[in-house]
């Protein structure tokens, strides 16, 4: 039955907004008249968009990372208690802050309602709720556990955001010192630097090399700093169109997993979410190779996607996941000798839930050790920088005082 948000007149001409359930908008208003309502604006629910054949066109998503955990949260506990699932959504409607996410949940429940599977109501929304997503909840459902497997879901987002944040904090500060490191440089050269030994220009002795390579290089960015800027903006752009391309983009990601310190980083990060993404579906009971396909699309590397996919054909041919995840270097070794013993001891899931823990700490430690050497590596080649741009300004002082002399 499809939900309608309406605004009304009480008995004390107060205006009153709400979420109400009915045939169609005249059956809305009949609702509210029995109510003692005056209708001012009946309209159904749709989520920043419009609804057409029981899908939603959302322009802005609703839910953030953590907003979705919170909630997935919450929902499992309500239906983990015994609540059948419209009531538990009813409460998260009327619960919900956000207008948005309140439109939302109504139009699930509706679809809940009208004798859709959950899962299914679910996909009225993808991208709110991917594929993995929904693979779970539908397995969920065909088990009769769906509480549980909500519950592993909840621990899922988190452990997931979790790791994400850790990675944005190890990567934040290096970031933002090497900006700010930038910025300075750029105004030493540019500003500070020429206004200092402008004023041994005019002599007729020769300025120290390093004094006029510095002031050749704060000409060259005055001159054409615009350029090289409006350069490396085109370079960032074609690089981005090139990325479109599936080819090079499989290429690219595949050079980024060989370098020194992102490479390790991004193999490890991808290895423990497909890990975890697989351990979670095969344990909610979806079948191997649709577990695979799902796991392999939440990979952002597209080369470790390709090799993640060609696992798949391999699996579907009659081959062990671990021998088709140990023919495939750019995963991690650890990755396939823990399918190797969840598949000889028939406990998949578990092995592959413990392989994603310890690839996840593997990639928190790493972060952290990265972190710790770029921080004063920033510091020491800044120092530097700075410390030249400074001989350059001081060189001449010192020359002219050996003339004094």
């Amino acid at each position: 039955m499809p939900a309608y948000k309406f605004e009304a007149l009480d008995g004390a001409g107060k205006s009153t907004t709400g979420l109400l359930e009915a045939d169609n908008v005249k059956a809305a208003r009949a609702q509210l008249r029995a109510q003692s309502l005056v209708p001012l604006d009946v309209q159904q629910v749709v989520t920043a968009g419009t609804q057409t054949a029981g899908s939603l066109s959302i322009k802005r998503k609703v839910f953030t990372s953590t907003n979705l955990a919170v909630w997935t949260r919450q929902l499992a506990g309500l239906v983990g208690s015994g609540l059948p699932l419209e009531r538990a959504l009813t409460l998260l409607s009327e619960e919900a802050e956000d207008p948005r996410q309140r439109e939302l949940v109504a139009h699930l429940r509706s679809e809940v309602n009208s004798g859709s599977p959950f899962a299914r109501a679910l996909s009225s929304a993808p991208r709110e709720f991917d594929d993995v997503y929904r693979a779970v909840v539908a397995a969920g459902e065909q088990s009769g556990a769906l509480g549980r497997v909500l519950e592993r879901m909840a621990d899922d987002l988190e452990e997931r955001q979790a790791l994400r944040g850790k990675l944005m904090g190890a990567t934040l500060y290096p970031a933002i010192v090497s900006v700010i490191a930038v910025v300075i440089v750029i105004f030493l050269v540019t500003y500070v630097v020429p206004q200092v030994a402008s004023v041994f220009v005019n002599s007729k002795r020769a300025l120290p090399f390093l004094t006029s390579a510095m002031l050749g290089l704060s000409a060259f960015l005055r001159s054409y700093g615009w350029l090289l800027a409006l350069a490396l903006v085109g370079a960032g752009g074609l690089l981005k169109l090139s990325l479109r391309n599936e080819a090079f983009r499989i290429q690219f990601d595949a050079g980024l997993l060989n370098t020194p310190l992102f490479g390790r980083l991004a193999r490890g990060y991808n290895a423990a979410r497909f890990a975890g993404t697989l351990a979670m579906l095969a344990g909610a009971g979806v079948p191997i190779l649709k577990a695979l396909q799902a796991a392999a699309e939440t990979l952002s590397n597209r080369a470790m996607r390709a090799d993640a996919l060609d696992a798949l054909v391999q699996v579907r041919e009659g081959a062990p996941l671990a021998s088709a995840l140990a023919g495939k270097k750019r995963f991690p070794g650890l990755l396939a000798m823990f399918a190797r013993l969840g598949e000889q001891t028939g406990k998949l899931p578990e092995m592959l839930d413990r392989a994603a823990g310890q690839l996840g700490q593997e990639v928190q430690r790493r972060s952290m050790q990265m972190a710790t050497i770029l921080e004063p590596l920033l510091m020491v080649v800044m120092g530097g920088v700075v410390m030249v741009i400074v001989l350059a300004v001081l060189l001449p002082i010192i020359q002219l005082n050996t003339w004094v002399k």
